[in-house]
């Protein structure tokens, strides 16, 4: 079902703001991760744990499912699609794996910020605990790209792609190999 130009207008800008706004909150985690990685303050670990915690359950993972439910609802109604370029499928393959991804590392982030904020966890258990900043620096790698790829747009049909734009042109052609 063909969308009306307003409406597409508004699901893209709503697509853009939730997709820029997840890079933005990933950059905003960063810090905090950083801190856990590197400070041996008790109370910074308190509270960077914790305030990780937040971001991810409140902003992180909300604003990356509107992405991937906002791009998928482009991709299917307008002509870009989902498979029809390759941009486009790299960009739903990668934001899907970040989302999955998120949701996998949750449970580690919440186990995390549940011991930080636990008054009986010693400082030593503090120090001990891990950081997630390897998640944090990939997160923001891969969401840049998949911004990249969404601005520059670069050429490339996939097969189906392909198939779709020349059907109806008189005889079976065959993709270029």
């Amino acid at each position: 079902m063909p969308m009306t130009a307003g409406l597409r207008k508004l699901i893209l800008a709503l697509h853009i703001g939730v997709s820029v706004g997840w890079l933005g909150a990933v950059l905003a985690y960063l810090p905090l991760d950083v801190a856990t990685a590197a400070s041996n303050d008790a109370q910074t670990l308190r509270t960077a744990y914790f305030g990780m915690e937040l971001i991810a359950r409140w902003v992180i993972l909300p604003l990356s499912l509107a992405a991937l439910a906002t791009g998928i609802w482009i991709g299917l109604t307008t002509p870009w699609g989902l498979f029809r370029h390759y941009w486009v499928l790299i960009s739903l393959i990668l934001t899907t794996l970040a989302v999955v991804v998120l949701l996998v590392e949750m449970r580690t982030i919440g186990e995390l910020a549940t011991i930080a904020k636990d008054a009986s966890t010693s400082e030593e258990a503090l120090r001990a605990l891990p950081s997630t900043l390897p998640h944090s620096v990939g997160g923001v790698v891969v969401l840049a790209g998949v911004m990249a790829l969404n601005i520059y747009k670069p050429r490339g049909l996939t097969r189906y792609g392909w198939r779709k734009r020349h059907d109806g042109g008189g005889g079976e052609r065959q993709p270029p190999r």
